[in-house]
């Protein structure tokens, strides 16, 4: 039976196309999509000689209105461009797939100018890279595609472009994923407090001894085919780190401010690879809302009964929002902000948590306070992204805990970890670099395992510390997370400290020039700096590794460690509040990212003048608990200098 199809176009491309389909199918041409007639056809063809961003937009009007699929090709800039196929009824229309492919691009920006402009054009130029020679291999393509659609095989463009490069021919496929926020296909939910509901289920581990429900080598078969591509990925690019002492590998996240770098640091570089796309994954989840629409705009005094208090996460001075200029507001309970469904597993109930505390706050807007990454965590499972949440904020806030109280914690002797990949992790960093690593137990009154990790350099010249901080339930996962951080940052940063050394002697000398993230591990760097950490480098004696921490409790399941988590943060009568940030990107493998809240907690922050310490009380009363001191520090009291977590 004759198959009939709508071919859109006028140029080489649509007749070259025209030509070699027209003896097996009955074709209906027409100029644009506007003159199209619809007539029960089973396919359409948008074909172009150049880019007609226009007329796409169109055409997903018209053929999903149509029920039709559809598929379109064009040339750009010295590409040709086929795909993706379009199913009306499906996401990942040709809309995302502009998305994703201006996103890799440096000019990313300019791209999107140019759609812009190009949508205001009643006429395009031919592209100048449209040859014989580069019509006959696109149509071909295009041909064979039909083919596979007729004989009702999958077209290989689904989810899929093709790019051709038009000087030397090579031919590239590339898969994107949807857009959930397309205007064309995307299906976004709202955000409700029913659907922010979270039953916790069994997800067992893959051994007792490994915390993930699912293996890096089973995940690299999904990774790096989904995220990471170069043309159109969620992460365009990877590199190898040479220089670090393990197989590091950095991962970028493209954004529309910039690119974002993300590290995955383990002894293989195609496990660093996946880490690294997984760490990619949730700073993409972590930027802004990707799974819902929040639709809840009120102020706090309106929702207080079922709404965390916005004063518990700790906010700035009022020293420091009088400041000009300063990125935030003070927290005004009659004024109306977006707010994010979360679940209290303490309370098992609907929590709203405010939208820029749910995810990074920026400045500016609604903000009252800087938040940065604190509790955010991919996993394989819900469970186990809660879990590792949940050590992410008690690593940092044993690290702060440690640091604005000046607390002499434990020095622990390295000789007594029976560990042989721990010591030869040491042996390397020190032999690579000659830098010699020291362990502190900075464990707080929650009993969770907390490692504060030091680079010592034994050299004379070059950067002269830098700091980490590793917790788990397991001590010495938490000491060799630490010692990862170190590792993959020595020998990078110390070429950074060199070449802008008298930066960071100004900001030694003045605590507001310490504005980003590297200025606190940098400043530290300088020698003169290490007095600040005579609390740790002290001569006294140091601890027994196995003495120190209890045995580690082994169970077969993540929802176990889980539990007991929660238990502990019940008894101390912290509230722990997870907001599900997982994007229908991870949703798909699998995957899911979290973001956990525990108010009272410390917040890790960068930039000196963002500390927010106003109403966390822990951090004068948890020093006298752990016997430190014997009674509650003042604020007075507390480290007023930069802290120099990395």
């Amino acid at each position: 039976m004759t198959q009939t199809i709508i071919l859109i176009g006028n140029g080489s491309l649509a007749n070259e196309v025209y030509h070699q389909l027209y003896e097996t199918c009955h074709i209906s041409r027409f100029k644009t999509v506007e003159d199209a007639e619809i007539n029960n056809e089973k396919l359409a063809l948008v074909l172009h000689d150049s880019w007609n961003p226009a007329q796409h937009i169109k055409a997903e009007e018209l053929f999903r209105n149509s029920n039709i699929p559809w598929l379109r090709g064009f040339v750009f800039f010295g590409e040709a461009q086929l795909g993706p196929f379009v199913n009306p009824d499906q996401p990942g229309c040709s809309q995302c797939a502009d998305l994703r492919f201006f996103m890799t691009g440096q000019d990313r920006r300019k791209h999107f100018h140019m759609k812009d402009d190009q949508l205001l054009k009643q006429e395009l130029p031919r592209d100048v890279w449209v040859t014989n020679l580069a019509i006959n291999q696109t149509a071909a393509l295009i041909c064979d595609e039909v083919r596979r659609f007729m004989h009702d095989e999958i077209p290989r463009t689904q989810e899929h472009v093709y790019l051709i490069n038009l000087q030397t021919f090579k031919l590239t496929k590339h898969f994107f994923l949807p857009d959930p926020y397309c205007e064309t296909c995307g299906d976004i939910p709202l955000d409700t407090d029913d659907h922010a509901k979270i039953s916790l289920q069994s997800s067992p581990k893959i051994s007792r001894d490994v915390y993930r429900c699912r293996s890096i080598d089973e995940l690299q078969n999904v990774l790096s085919r989904n995220y990471l591509d170069n043309r159109t990925g969620l992460l365009n690019f990877k590199r190898y780190d040479l220089i670090s002492p393990f197989a590091d590998t950095v991962v970028n996240l493209p954004l529309l401010s910039g690119n974002e770098l993300n590290a995955g640091r383990t002894h293989s570089y195609l496990h660093s690879e996946q880490a690294g796309i997984l760490e990619g994954l949730e700073r993409y989840c972590g930027y802004a809302p990707r799974g819902k629409r929040t639709i809840v705009y009120e102020p706090y005094n309106k929702v207080k009964n079922v709404a965390l208090n916005p004063l518990s996460i700790g906010t700035h001075a009022q020293k420091q929002y009088s400041q000009h200029p300063f990125p935030f507001q003070p927290f005004d309970p009659d004024r109306p902000i977006h707010w994010v469904w979360g679940y209290s597993l303490s309370e098992n109930r609907p929590a709203l948590v405010p939208e820029t505390f749910a995810y990074y706050s920026m400045g500016g807007g609604e903000g009252f306070v800087y938040e940065t990454s604190n509790g955010c965590a991919v996993g394989g499972s819900l469970e186990e992204a809660i879990l590792y949440g949940i050590f992410e904020i008690v690593e940092r806030d044993a690290f702060l805990m440690t640091w604005y109280g000046e607390l002499p914690i434990p020095r622990l002797d390295m000789k007594s970890i029976d560990d042989w990949e721990l010591q030869l992790m040491v042996q390397r960093i020190l032999h690579v670099t000659g830098f010699e690593i020291q362990l502190f137990n900075a464990t707080t009154e929650n009993g969770i395992p907390s490692i504060w990790a030091m680079a010592k350099n034994t050299k004379n010249d070059g950067l002269n510390l830098l700091c980490a901080a590793g917790a788990h339930l397991d001590p010495l996962k938490a000491a060799k997370g630490a010692i990862q951080e170190l590792s993959g940052m020595l020998l990078n940063m110390e070429e950074s400290f060199l070449k802008d050394r008298k930066k960071y002697e100004k900001m030694y000398k003045d605590s507001s020039l310490v504005r980003h993230m590297e200025d606190h591990s940098m400043v530290y760097g300088l020698k003169e700096a290490e007095k600040r950490l005579y609390f740790l480098l002290d001569k006294r004696k140091v601890r027994d590794f196995e003495e120190e921490f209890k045995p580690v409790r082994q169970t077969d399941d993540l929802l176990e460690d889980l539990n007991s988590v929660l238990k502990i943060f019940k008894k101390l009568n912290r509230e722990v509040i997870v907001v599900d940030q997982t994007g229908p990107e991870l949703k798909r493998n699998g995957l899911h990212c979290v973001k956990v809240i525990i108010p009272g907690m410390l917040p890790m922050t960068f930039g000196h003048h963002l500390t927010r310490l106003e109403g966390l009380d822990r951090v004068l009363t948890v020093p006298m608990k752990l016997g430190y001191v014997k009674q509650p520090l003042t604020p007075e009291e507390l480290n007023p200098h930069p802290h120099p977590f990395p």
